[in-house]
């Protein structure tokens, strides 16, 4: 009698586990279906993700590079120490101007460039997204301590700050 007991939890412990167990995988599962990662061309540069897997490219627009075609824009995203050219289609934002910070959502596609399905442009003069506001601050060409980001005319040819302005040195 006892033996049968232990044997019916040990069941229904088993159970529980197989479960839990499945019901876990199937979230993470469909979790890491919904993750977007957010890179900035310095990133792709540095090991571009070529899983096909859709990603946030953030940076400013390149003073410049906006080629316009009908619904068809071609642009390039830098974050001021290398570039990324995107490929969109579609109607732009009414906020999307060159040298103004962009995050745009999409995949890479095999020759380098990136396919843009959607392209988020800043708020207003002063919102800058703070992905891409980090991603400058990484490649050493802005620190928001020392006021606010140079002209976007200025993006394509500024230099790195020196080592001991960049933000965290």
């Amino acid at each position: 009698m006892a033996a049968a007991r232990r044997r019916r939890r040990l069941w229904v412990l088993l159970l529980c586990g197989l479960g839990l167990g499945t019901a876990s995988a199937l979230a993470l599962t469909a979790f890491q279906d919904n993750l977007v990662f957010f890179r900035s061309p310095s990133d792709i540069v540095a090991g571009a993700p070529n899983d096909g897997r859709a990603f946030r490219l953030g940076g400013l627009v390149e003073a410049g590079s906006v080629v316009r075609d009908g619904e068809r824009a071609r642009f390039r995203v830098t974050d001021g120490a290398n570039t990324i050219s995107v490929a969109y289609r579609g109607v732009l934002p009414d906020l999307f101007r060159e040298g103004q910070g962009v995050v745009t959502l999409g995949r890479m596609l095999p020759d380098g460039s990136f396919a843009a399905a959607e392209v988020l442009a800043r708020h207003d003069e002063t919102y800058m997204p703070p992905e891409v506001k980090d991603a400058l601050e990484r490649s050493g060409h802005w620190n928001p301590s020392q006021g606010a980001a140079p002209p976007p005319s200025g993006w394509n040819t500024m230099q790195p700050a020196p080592a001991g302005a960049r933000t965290g040195e």
